[in-house]
């Protein structure tokens, strides 16, 4: 961590702004996480934890202002088999060592190849990620009848739904009367009151879990440790890091582009890990960055870490001392924050460039949205878009491949490349030549293509070997230094010409 620094000094912080911010992060973060844990099979307050650890930890070392991380319900489902296959314990080492990939992919700096997912597949990640949290909260309209889920119906539904529009409301139209305060934790505290002072009866963060509890207990993962057990955990571990990674550096490009910045992708990796691992040897079950907590943060006036930080201890207060209170927070307020979230977390302006960009980037974006929304895996829909843009890329660039030749006044046959030599072009290249008809001597010009790729070298070799089959001398012309080094390194055997 050398070299790092913690804070920037010189950046002015606006203390009120950060401090709200705060407030209504841990606000909106706490039955999130509970809901996740529960969801997961975990005690309800590794959830928390998880909230106060990785939020701490990620806002005072994480890749940039702004962002919050906590216990995220995309690396959580990844623990799920985990659980009921081995139990807790394992779960605990798993997250460690989960920790422990990601802060190796960090110092490694590999980070920086979150560069190589296309804008395609941003529209359709944060499409996509919009739609799950608005659906996540059709779900807060369930309450629990003698341990079964039902949805509300009469007057318990019409009261959930009228706070909820009114929360709405507050978000929408407060901004426009005064900036001064955060609009979310102004319509949460709004709500809040009129629930209390009305005492009308309606779902609260109570209803979910008990958040009272210590400070996070220490303690070591009690596995057998041996190969096996690495074994178990490995799989389980990889797919969270990776998860966990690719959801944190699709959020800080999300940040960049609001705050017109630039994070740091390795320090992110860092960070993520070191919490992880903290989390694995306190009790809390991990997580990432989580996007809609960071939209709320940003939409709050937040511009530095202060604000993560604030939310992480508020969150630790509320475990120790301030359960009574945030439990009576109605659900109803903490549902319309978040469906402002999603709506504005949107890209609207995805619409108006249908028709205008290539049909491929918005099919691809369409169905990195789909996988998002269908499976909850932002993951894998990454992974299937950069996919199929590189297919996409590559089927492009396979098709600007062009082969001309002509015979010159010393009975030689030049041919003319132009377009890159790799794997999607290495077809057309082979079908261009004449073997048999040629003249003894061939020369085969590179000044307006290069070798890029294995498949590149092995075209050039099969020529060299097809010419040489039937004794006639080939010449390569105008290779550049790139494409030169890749055939001498490959053992490839070749006469240049000048």
């Amino acid at each position: 961590m050398s070299g790092i620094r913690l804070f920037d000094f010189t950046q002015k912080i606006n203390y009120k702004n950060e401090l709200f911010s705060g407030f209504a992060v841990a606000m909106t973060m706490i039955p999130e996480s509970l809901s996740f844990a529960i969801l997961a099979g975990f005690p309800p307050l590794m959830g928390v934890y998880a909230a106060f650890i990785m939020g701490l930890i990620t806002s005072i070392l994480g890749g940039r202002p702004g962002m919050i991380s906590g216990g995220a319900g995309s690396t959580t489902i990844v623990l799920i088999a985990l659980m009921q296959k081995s139990g807790l314990e394992y779960v605990f080492a798993a997250i460690v060592l989960a920790g422990l990939i990601q802060l190796f992919i960090g110092i490694m700096k590999w980070g920086k190849f979150i560069c190589l997912v296309p804008k395609s597949v941003m529209y359709g990640f944060v499409n996509g990620l919009a739609i799950v949290i608005f659906m996540a909260q059709i779900h807060q309209f369930k309450i629990n009848v003698d341990g079964h889920s039902q949805w509300m119906h009469g007057n318990e539904l019409w009261l959930m739904m009228t706070l909820v529009i009114l929360t709405i409301l507050v978000v929408w139209i407060f901004p426009k009367i005064t900036k001064k305060f955060p609009p979310t934790l102004v319509a949460i505290f709004a709500v809040f009151a009129i629930v209390y002072i009305f005492h009308i009866p309606t779902k609260t963060v109570g209803d979910i879990a008990s958040v009272a509890g210590g400070f996070p207990p220490f303690h070591i993962p009690k596995i057998s440790f041996n190969w096996q057990s690495l074994q178990l955990i490995f799989p389980y571990s990889l797919v969270m890091a990776c998860v966990g990674l690719t959801e944190g550096l699709l959020t800080l490009n999300v940040v960049d582009e609001i705050t017109a910045s630039k994070g740091n992708s390795n320090r992110e990796c860092i960070a993520q890990g070191i919490a992880n691992m903290t989390n694995g040897f306190f009790y809390g079950m991990g997580g990432c960055s989580m996007i809609a907590q960071t939209l709320v943060n940003l939409n709050s006036g937040s511009r530095a870490r202060l604000s993560g930080i604030i939310a992480s201890l508020t969150i630790l207060i509320i475990i120790l001392v301030g359960a009574p209170f945030i439990s009576k927070v109605p659900m109803a307020a903490l549902t319309g924050v978040m469906i402002m979230v999603a709506i504005e977390t949107f890209e609207w302006t995805s619409f108006k460039i249908i028709g205008k960009m290539p049909f491929a980037d918005i099919f691809i974006g369409i169905l990195v949205a789909l996988i998002t929304v269908l499976f909850s895996n932002l993951a894998l829909a990454v992974l299937i878009g950069v996919i199929l843009s590189a297919l996409v890329f590559a089927w492009q660039n396979a098709k600007k491949i062009r082969v001309s030749s002509f015979i010159n006044t010393s009975n030689e046959k030049k041919y003319t490349i132009s377009g890159p030599l790799f794997f999607g072009s290495t077809m057309a290249f082979l079908e261009a030549f004449t073997i048999e008809s040629d003249p003894v001597s061939i020369i085969i010009d590179f000044k307006s293509s290069r070798i890029a790729d294995m498949s590149g070298i092995d075209a050039i070799q099969n020529i060299l070997n097809k010419y040489a089959s039937v004794n006639k001398e080939v010449h390569l012309l105008n290779l550049d230094d790139e494409s030169r080094l890749v055939l001498e390194k490959s053992g490839v055997l070749i006469t240049l010409s000048n």
